[in-house]
This record gives structure tokens, sequence and C-alpha cells, in this order.
């Protein structure tokens, strides 16, 4: 097998022992990268370790630039990798460092890293997590339309009662224009309650208890929108990724990518 397909399954591919170990070291520098961050915000233990910490910040910049760099160079489409999701994230890794000696403290937005560890699901098999987020952005995606008009359905609600309760309560009781009471009225139905405003009027008091009640029932329908096309477009994927496109959602028993039709290692 050439050295650049080896390093190919060994960096990209979650299914081999290699490619485990790869991702598990990786996944732990990461966490001594995030601790690196928290400690240096700490100001007596930055006081003391200042430079240790920047030294050992260094170095893992550079293990990350490296990786950045072979991942690109061992992909068949490399554009296709560095706008990819992970691309991205995997570049913002290593950009807070070098930005640190622009802009001063820039390099606390290191713990952006923090994010990587999203491939911690593909590195263990965690099938069940993995599929679990799949079906969720898809049923997300499908729901779309449904989601849109109960958001629709629920600013038509809130311009309403927010304006009757201006209409009722008027500025001596808190109300004091239009955009306060919607305010009030988005704060109420999501059962927030902050507090700062209040109805006095018993009038406005039934008005809001009316709008407290219907704000548990509106809030369960987006959950039962979205849980019922997770059914729907529920399926068995695992964690191969193509080669070709970089493709990482198929199920179990593909031999080929079903979205450019490469072979699959």
């Amino acid at each position: 097998m050439p050295l650049k397909q080896k390093l190919y399954e060994i960096i990209f591919e979650a299914d081999t022992p290699k490619g485990k170990l790869f991702d598990v070291t990786l996944l732990v520098i990461i966490l001594i990268s995030i601790l690196l961050v928290v400690l240096e915000s700490v100001p007596s233990i930055n006081a003391r370790h200042h430079d240790l910490l920047r030294i050992m910040e260094w170095v893992i910049t550079g293990i990350f630039s490296i990786e950045y760099l072979v991942r690109i160079l061992v992909v068949k489409r490399p554009l296709k990798y560095v706008t990819s999701f992970y691309g991205i994230i995997d570049l913002l890794a290593v950009v807070p460092t070098y930005l640190s000696l622009i802009f001063v403290g820039s390099q606390s937005l290191a713990v952006i890293r923090a994010i990587r560890l999203l491939r911690i699901f593909r590195i263990f098999k965690l099938n069940r997590y993995t599929m679990a987020g799949k079906n969720l952005a898809m049923a997300m995606k499908a729901s779309r339309e449904k989601i849109f008009v109960f958001l629709f359905f629920v600013i038509n609600v809130v311009l309403i009662v927010g304006t009757l309760m201006y209409l009722i309560e008027g500025p001596e009781n808190g109300f004091t224009s239009i955009p306060t009471s919607i305010y009030w009225a988005i704060v109420t139905m999501t059962t927030v309650g902050y507090g700062d405003i209040s109805p006095q009027t018993p009038t406005g008091q039934f008005l809001a208890s009316a709008l407290m009640i219907a704000g548990y029932a509106i809030i369960a329908v987006p959950t039962g929108i979205v849980t019922a096309e997770m059914i729907r477009t529920s399926n068995q994927t695992n964690t191969q990724v193509c080669p070709h496109c970089l493709y990482d959602k198929h199920e179990n028993d593909a031999l080929f990518c079903k979205k450019c039709g490469g072979k699959l290692n």
C-alpha cells in the first residue's frame, strides 16, 4: 500500500487500530491544550508559569499545524477537506496562537479546539451517537417548513398579546411601549419569568395566565415535529469516509459512495 494511502487511513479513518490510536492521541493533545488555556486565564498560575505555558502552547500548535498540512497532502481533494466542517475546525485550532503574535490575548480563542472533540464519536465507533446526530440534523432539515410555520404562529401570538397588554396595562404599570410588551410576552410564553415587568390589573393578569398555560403547550410542538421526522429519516450508517469526496453518511453494507460513486476503502 502506498505511503500516502496508509497515512490517509491512519488520519481520516477510525476503523483501524492505528487510526484509532492516532485520533485518541490527538484528543489527548486537544484536552491538554484546552487545559493550558484555562490555566493561563488564572492570574496566580499565569504569573508563576507563564513562560512554561506559552512554550507548551507553541509546541501543541506546531503539532496541530503539521497535522493539518499532512491532512491536506494525503487527501485526494484538498479543497474539499479545507472547506469541510472538520477542515475549518482544524484550521481554527491553529490560528489563535499565530494571531497572538499580532493581537495580544487572542490565544485565549484556542479553546475553540474543544470542538474537535466531536471526532470522539467517530473514533470510538459510538454508532448510536453518530447516527443520532445525523438523524437529528436530517430531521431538522426535513421539518424546517413546519418549524417555520410554527415560529410564524408564535411571532403573531406575541405581537398580538404584547399589543393587548400595552393597551390594557399602559406605561403606568411598566408596559411603556409595544416592543417592551412584546418582550414581556416572549418571556412569559417561554416560562422564563424574569419578573422585571408584571401585569397589575385583573384583565392583564387573566391574559398573562392564559399565555402561561399556552406556553407549555407551544413549547412541546417543535419537539413533536422533530421527533416525527427523526423516526421517519432514521437509518443505519457507519463511520466510513469516502476518499474522493469526504462524504461520510454511508450505510453499513456500502461498497461505493452514494454521492460520487467512488470506491470505498
